[in-house]
């Protein structure tokens, strides 16, 4: 029975199409070229090749090169959210008809991810936040970071759904036995290998079967 929902934050509580990552990304890349001395293709070029191989830029410069993690995080998330993302009253609806404990799981800040919740007029439904500190800045999609999440919560994995824009992240999380919801859909057979359950948008997430039992149970 699942007792906590883990939800990613960027491109999953509000839409891709928001830009915030975009800008995310852009940020990193001139923060690279200043500190790395790099053009702007060779930083691009390595933010990918870090991305991969640790599952954060950030994580790639700590190691690769010394960078302070919480200068890169600070630069990084300077956004103005009100330019991308209003209040979803409806998210926020469907949010208090679910009886679980609600928590983000972020490769992002605390700080970011309060600013977000903040925005979108969500921020009560969340009893914690888990973010890149928490993990020590071994984050998604380590196999540890899953780990550490359920230690953290004391819960088991059998006992989390997670709710991803991205496959990559869902893939350790479903090997560990939690169930897994991606939220937008590429229309890719691997899909149903990693996801349990694929829903166009964030707002639909009430309608997946494993919470459908204790949504009507709320609603009566």
């Amino acid at each position: 029975m699942i007792r906590t929902i883990l939800f990613d934050l960027d491109d999953t509580l509000y839409p891709r199409q928001a830009g915030i990552m975009s800008q995310i990304r852009t940020l990193m890349l001139e923060y690279m070229q200043t500190r790395l001395n790099l053009s702007m293709d060779d930083a691009d070029e390595l933010r990918r090749a870090y991305f991969e191989a640790y599952g954060t830029t950030m994580r790639g410069l700590q190691i690769n090169h010394q960078i302070e993690p919480e200068e890169f995080l600070a630069y990084v998330h300077d956004i103005r959210l009100h330019e991308h993302i209003t209040p979803n009253a409806e998210l926020e609806a469907v949010l208090a008809t679910l009886p679980h404990d609600k928590v983000v799981f972020t490769n992002a800040s605390r700080e970011h991810a309060e600013r977000v919740l903040a925005q979108l007029g969500i921020e009560r439904h969340f009893s914690r936040i888990i973010d890149v500190r928490d993990m020590q800045f071994e984050s998604k999609p380590q196999p540890g970071a899953y780990q550490r999440i359920c230690t953290l919560l004391d819960v088991s994995p059998e006992e989390c759904l997670l709710v991803e824009d991205n496959l990559r992240n869902l893939a350790p999380a479903k090997a560990l036995g939690m169930s897994t919801v991606l939220v937008g859909s590429g229309g890719t057979d691997s899909e149903t290998v990693v996801a349990d359950y694929v829903i166009p948008r964030i707002e639909d997430i009430a309608t997946i079967p494993e919470l459908a039992a204790g949504f009507h149970a709320h609603q009566s």
